[in-house]
């Protein structure tokens, strides 16, 4: 069960990571506030995310 939990999150971090990237690719077309925050809030998202993974043995315990 672990293992498909960290699949699940490692899909998210790609997707979030892909999002923020599209994001900023449209935030230099268009110059938006949107899409700026949108793309710098997936980034963030993305990080979090990669960060609980990397130390989700620490949070499962023993």
């Amino acid at each position: 069960m672990i293992n498909f939990h960290r699949l699940l999150i490692s899909t998210f971090i790609v997707f979030c990571a892909g999002f923020a990237v599209w994001g900023w690719r449209e935030y230099q077309h268009t110059g938006t506030a949107w899409t700026l925050a949108s793309s710098v809030a997936f980034a963030v998202i993305a990080v979090g995310f990669a960060v609980y993974l990397a130390l989700l043995k620490r949070f499962l315990g023993p």
